[in-house]
């Protein structure tokens, strides 16, 4: 019998939102990589801009933490 038989078998309950919100924290995250990386690599080639760029980056990170928010907010609005 292969696991995934077993787990058939076994009757696995979970919570299809958790899985999507999983899923749903990845787009973020890759995100917020992005923009601090490229953050820190325009200010190594241009520190007189560093008022503008660190505010982009503020943005760019608020834009990006949204989304991991409404991900956790969807599945409550969603659920059964």
């Amino acid at each position: 019998m292969s696991a995934l038989q077993t787990l058939a078998a076994t009757g696995v309950h979970g919570s299809l939102g958790s899985i999507g919100y999983g899923l749903a924290a990845i787009g973020p995250g890759v995100g917020v990589g992005i923009i601090f990386g490229n953050g820190t690599q325009a200010l190594a080639r241009q520190p007189e801009a560093a008022g503008l760029i660190r505010a982009n980056q503020i943005l760019g990170f608020a834009f990006c933490e949204a989304l991991a928010l409404i991900g956790i907010v969807m599945p409550f609005v969603f659920g059964k």
